[in-house]
């Protein structure tokens, strides 16, 4: 069956189902969920997605073509339907590049193409890093390097920008607590009792969730508002900004001096609130071989029109990489 006129296309293609699913054992405690659409013998391509804690979705499928593409998508440790969920122990950035190097050995994938948006951007770079003879090309999407002050803009900065939504996000917590929302929410997401995790993680997604489009986009509140995408995303979230993504000081930054020959493609909404573009044009900036593409008229989300236009549009052009 031929494949339809690529060219012409702008938005995502129609949804599919896997042909194959599966759980990758990584240790006594974690077991990782995986699947692989499109074309059985196409070129392979993983998609990363966000948080950390997010989990994948089906239309994470539909940003590469089908008939092209051998499509990998998984959820990361603890997030998504990766067992146990919102789990944080032995869950560090290491570790996760260490998980998708094994899930390529698993699934007998000697090159791919890889992609991921916000921190997916930022585990894309960190994979690629430790292992550039196995990437074809990246596509990345909402730049994040994991700075402290990146963490500081998402925790008080936009509050300047979304007042509405952090006074819902700081006031969840008592007003003593609310210099250093990190810890406050820290404690109440690890507390064993539903009864005081689940709120928590409720208010930190929904307040991600309002933040992430141009627009104001309801279903996407909800969307980051239930409990089990809430409490991965807010719990592994609030771990990994805790530990300062378990990265060295500007380690994603100073190794791109080790994937300056692979394509590249940087999508940045100019109105990306949760990952402002200052940091994708700094490293715009540290990797000019880079093709870097601002959507004048977009936010975070990778759902965003102008967003999903350009990725799908980088990963057409990935096809001539092979």
């Amino acid at each position: 069956m031929p494949a339809p006129d690529a060219a012409a296309r702008t938005d995502l293609f129609p949804p599919i189902d896997p042909y194959g699913t599966g759980f990758l054992r990584l240790d006594d405690r974690h077991a990782m969920y995986w699947e692989q659409s499109g074309n059985p013998r196409g070129v392979p391509v993983v998609f990363l997605h966000g948080g950390p804690g997010a989990g994948a979705t089906p239309s994470h499928r539909r940003f590469f073509d089908p008939y092209h593409y051998r499509i990998v998508v998984f959820d990361q440790r603890g997030a998504g339907r990766s067992t146990p969920h919102g789990e944080i122990a032995a869950n560090t950035t290491p570790i996760l590049v260490d998980d998708i190097e094994r899930l390529r050995v698993h699934l007998g994938i000697e090159r791919w193409h890889v992609f991921g948006g916000s921190w997916g951007s930022t585990l894309a770079l960190a994979y690629a890093q430790a292992h550039p003879a196995r990437v074809r090309s990246l596509g990345l999407r909402g730049i994040f390097l994991g700075r402290p002050s990146e963490i500081d803009w998402f925790l008080y900065g936009i509050g300047h920008v979304f007042p509405e939504a952090w006074r819902n996000f700081a006031g969840f917590v008592p007003e003593a607590e609310r210099g250093d929302l990190l810890d406050a929410y820290w404690r109440r997401l690890i507390d064993p009792d539903p009864a005081v995790h689940l709120p928590a993680a409720r208010a930190w997604s929904a307040f991600e969730g309002s933040c992430s489009t141009l627009l104001p986009s309801p279903e996407t509140v909800q969307a980051f508002s239930e409990d089990r995408m809430a409490l991965g995303l807010a719990r592994i979230e609030a771990h990994y900004f805790r530990n300062a993504l378990f990265l060295p000081p500007d380690a994603l930054l100073d190794g791109v001096a080790k994937i300056r020959g692979i394509p590249a493609t940087i999508v940045q909404g100019r109105y990306d609130m949760v990952c402002p573009v200052v940091t994708a044009d700094l490293l715009a900036k540290a990797w000019p071989e880079a093709r870097y593409v601002v959507v004048p008229d977009a936010g975070h989300s990778a759902m965003e029109p102008g967003i999903r236009a350009q990725l799908v549009a980088a990963m057409e052009r990935a096809k001539r990489l092979g």
